[in-house]
C-alpha cells in the first residue's frame, strides 16, 4: 500500500495556490524541474492527474480540487496542533465557496445560506459575477456551487447538475398612496413611471412581452442590472418597481412598500448549479435539500 509523502503534498499545495510552476518554485527556493518531479510523484501515488494545462496555465482537475481541500485541512490541522499544545485552544473548520450572479436577490442568497450562517466550523467564501464567469470557476473546481436565476442546460459533455430551488412570484411594488384608485394592469403603465431590470434580465424580457401583447408602451424611469440597487430605488417611492417580492421582503413587512399588482404571467426561478463529483460537498447537498423543500 502506497503512503502519502507530505513534502510532496506541500509542494502540490503551493503550486495549486500559485497556479504557476515557475512562481511556486521561486517561492519555495527549489528548481522548477525538482518541483515538477515532486508533483509527478504525488500524482503517481494518488493514481490521478492533479493538474491540466490550459493556455500555458495549470488548472486543477477534480482530483486536484479534492486533493487541495485535503491539503488545506491537513496543514490547518498541523497549525491547530501547534495552537493546541502552545495555547490550549483549537477549532476544526471547513470551507464552502459559493458564487452567485450579481443580479440575484440578496434576500434569496441570505435565505439559502441561513442554515449554515454562524457555524464556527465553516469558512464561507462568497463571490458574485456573470453566469459565464461563475460557470468557468465552477468547471475549474474553484467554486462548490453557483446560485443563479437562469437555468443552465446540461449538454452531453456537461459536468454539472442544475437544481431548481424555488419559484417566486413577480410584482409591481411602490409606496402606499392615500385615496388612490384601483391600479389597472397593464393599462395604467402607459401613464405611470416604472423601474425595471435591465434588458439582460429574463424578467424584463417577459415583462416587455406581456406589455407588447397588450399594446402598452411603458414610461421607463430607470433600468437597473443589480437587484440590490433596484431595491434601493424602490424604497425611494418615485415609481413602481418590477421585482420578486422576496427582494423587498423587509420593506413590504415594514409597510414601506406595498404590492400594487402581482403579475401571474411572470415568475422568478432560482437554481443551484453543482459540479458532478465522485465525492459531492455534503454542506452543499444539505443546503440544496433544505432550499428546495
Amino acid at each position: 500500500m502506497k503512503t502519502l509523502n507530505y513534502h510532496h503534498l506541500r509542494y502540490f499545495r503551493e503550486v495549486a495556490l500559485e497556479g504557476n510552476l515557475t512562481k511556486a518554485a521561486h517561492r519555495m527556493h527549489v528548481s522548477q524541474s525538482a518541483l515538477s518531479t515532486q508533483i509527478r510523484q504525488l500524482e503517481d501515488s494518488l493514481g490521478e492527474p492533479l493538474f491540466s494545462r490550459e493556455h500555458k496555465s495549470l488548472v486543477l482537475t477534480e482530483a486536484g480540487r479534492v486533493a487541495l481541500d485535503y491539503a488545506e485541512t491537513i496543514f490547518r490541522a498541523g497549525s491547530e496542533l501547534m495552537q493546541t499544545l502552545q495555547h490550549g485552544s483549537t477549532s476544526r473548520r471547513q470551507m464552502l465557496r459559493i458564487g452567485s450572479m450579481s443580479t440575484l436577490s440578496r434576500n434569496f442568497q441570505k435565505d439559502f445560506l441561513r442554515p449554515v450562517l454562524g457555524r464556527e466550523d465553516l469558512d464561507l467564501v462568497l463571490r458574485s459575477g456573470s453566469l459565464r464567469e461563475l460557470m468557468e470557476d465552477l468547471s475549474a473546481h474553484q467554486l462548490d456551487v453557483v446560485l443563479t436565476n437562469l437555468p443552465v442546460k446540461r449538454e452531453g459533455s456537461s459536468t454539472w447538475h442544475c437544481h431548481l430551488l424555488a419559484e417566486q412570484p413577480v410584482s409591481l411594488v411602490g409606496s402606499k398612496q392615500r385615496n388612490r384608485r384601483k391600479f389597472r394592469f397593464p393599462e395604467d403603465l402607459a401613464s405611470m413611471p416604472v423601474q425595471l431590470p435591465s434588458l439582460e434580465s429574463h424578467l424584463r424580457v417577459e415583462f416587455d412581452r406581456v406589455l407588447d401583447l397588450a399594446g402598452i408602451r411603458p414610461l421607463i424611469a430607470a433600468e437597473v442590472d443589480d437587484m440590490a440597487m433596484l431595491r434601493l430605488l424602490a424604497r425611494e417611492g418615485h415609481a413602481l418597481t418590477l421585482v420578486p417580492p422576496v427582494v423587498v421582503h423587509d420593506e413590504l413587512k415594514q409597510g414601506l412598500l406595498i404590492e400594487w399588482c402581482r403579475i401571474p404571467e411572470i415568475s422568478e426561478k432560482f437554481y443551484a448549479v453543482v459540479p458532478v463529483r465522485k465525492k459531492p460537498n455534503p454542506i452543499v447537498q444539505l443546503l440544496i435539500k433544505l432550499g428546495s423543500s
